[in-house]
């Protein structure tokens, strides 16, 4: 019997074993889409106890502790830290199966070298352990952090709105090796049915300087931001929608026509006038067109995250407010407006390097056969078949993304891994990822399905670790 998570944990052959040490354990980490706090990066946050870096704002485990019957007040109310903590311990028990189970006990053995199995029993030791390094090991600050685990960049999740003035900190006093990247999610500027649309506007007009009347002086204001977040590093946009959207004229126009009915759309909502489905999807349509033309003009990557269905809990929204662990998979049906959306842009030649990801695992092998519809020779992988993501960020959700993109795509040209986190203890998700990617290649060559050249292998686990991304955001 094996020992619990020990050094070969999910390597299950000598040439899985082989290429995790090897090779993918010492790459370093390009986590090219996260939610980390920039003020936090730059101020170097020192975390006080366990429950701080641990618990606050990690919905995956809000949602674990609401699934224990935990009351809220040990979740995100005001109970106190240790009480958290424990509550944390105790759910911990039943998360038999769960990634959690492994990513919990991954980052007590990284981060604070404690090898013991977390459960109440064992809770006391284990906080009393933590708090003290926490507060004793320079390693365990932010920039402490980015070094031990070699992260070489992280993309933060940033509105056009934001001044970036973290970002601009962490570039001018160059305390940390680790590129802060933000990261443009226009969301918001797309939500032209949201009730905050107008005063949404406003604030984008106050912190661009421009007034924005019309959609034209929308349109300037969203370039100048772009160009702006692109001073600072930007490499990468991202776009959360629960489906592709794809809407022009009646009469099928996606010239002047089309642009005059998104503007008039859109003075409909700065007036405050309600705006319905098909209006809302033709906006958003002509307006990410748009967008990709200008990240294309940079070389950035656009990342779609399809199939979320948001705050589905009103009364806990109306309480706690967005990300607080009330979203679910939806399941529209992509292919036909994706496949146009994706079109439209390549007549256009606003087409950038694009990352599909969905939610619904149903989806991957949409994504995954049309994404080779619109490859390109600017750079090999151009549209790339996103990581696992959030309910499938898990042993078989991987498994099950990476088999796929070997069946479909190029899985030696993948970008591999992200966190999607707003955690500063997440970084051992990579290695939960390397070590699954290096059983499935090693476990393919012994098998004889690949050939056992090591020096192939090698390559391939190197880039998918790392060297892919590193190409592919820089390029």
């Amino acid at each position: 019997m094996k020992k619990f998570m020990d050094k070969d944990f999910l390597l299950t052959t000598e040439t899985s074993q082989w290429l995790f040490h090897e090779v993918a354990a010492s790459q370093p980490i390009f986590d090219y889409h996260c939610h980390l706090n920039p003020k936090e990066i730059a101020e170097n946050r020192r975390f006080s106890n366990l429950a701080e870096i641990w618990l606050g704002g990690d919905h995956y485990k809000w949602r674990a502790m609401r699934s224990n019957g935990i009351p809220e007040t040990y979740i995100t109310g005001t109970a106190e830290p240790y009480d958290k903590f424990l509550a944390w311990a105790k759910t911990i028990p039943y998360l038999i199966g769960n990634p959690l189970y492994h990513w919990t006990h991954l980052e007590l053995q990284r981060y604070f070298n404690i090898s013991e199995v977390l459960n109440e029993a064992s809770a006391p030791a284990i906080w009393q352990e933590a708090n003290r390094q926490l507060a004793t090991n320079p390693s365990l600050s932010v920039y402490g952090i980015f070094s031990t685990f070699k992260v070489y960049a992280v993309g933060t999740t940033d509105d056009p709105a934001d001044t970036l003035e973290w970002h601009n900190a962490v570039k001018k006093e160059k305390h940390t090796e680790t590129k802060v990247l933000p990261s443009f999610r226009p969301d918001k500027a797309l939500a032209v049915q949201t009730p905050s649309f107008t005063s949404y506007i406003e604030t984008l007009s106050s912190t661009a300087g421009t007034a924005i009347r019309d959609l034209k002086d929308l349109l300037q204001v969203l370039s100048k931001r772009i160009a702006y977040f692109n001073d600072l590093g930007c490499r990468a946009s991202d776009h959360a929608l629960e489906y592709p959207p794809f809407a022009v004229s009646e009469n099928g126009s996606t010239g002047s026509e089309w642009e005059a009915e998104a503007g008039r759309i859109f003075k409909k909502a700065l007036s405050g006038e309600p705006i319905n489905s098909q209006e809302a999807e033709l906006y958003r349509t002509f307006l990410l067109v748009c967008l990709a033309g200008e990240y294309r003009k940079y070389g950035w990557a656009m990342q779609l995250h399809v199939a979320s269905i948001r705050n589905n809990n009103t009364t806990m929204f109306n309480t706690l407010g967005p990300d607080t662990g009330f979203d679910a998979v939806h399941d529209h049906q992509i292919a036909e407006k994706l496949a146009k959306l994706l079109d439209l842009m390549q007549q256009r030649g606003a087409l950038p390097k694009t990352i599909l990801y969905s939610l619904n695992p149903k989806d991957y092998y949409v994504l995954g056969t049309l994404m080779g519809c619109f490859q390109g020779d600017e750079i090999p992988g151009k549209i790339q078949l996103g990581s696992a993501w959030w309910f499938c960020d898990h042993k078989d959700g991987m498994e099950e993304q990476m088999k796929l993109l070997g069946n479909l795509g190029l899985l030696p040209r993948f970008i591999g891994m992200l966190t999607d986190s707003r955690s500063f203890l997440s970084y051992p998700r990579h290695e939960y990822f390397r070590r699954i990617l290096c059983n499935i290649i090693g476990t393919w060559a012994e098998d004889g399905e690949i050939p056992n050249d090591r020096e192939l292998l090698q390559r391939i686990v190197a880039d998918i670790s790392f060297w892919n991304a590193e190409r592919y955001f820089s390029t």
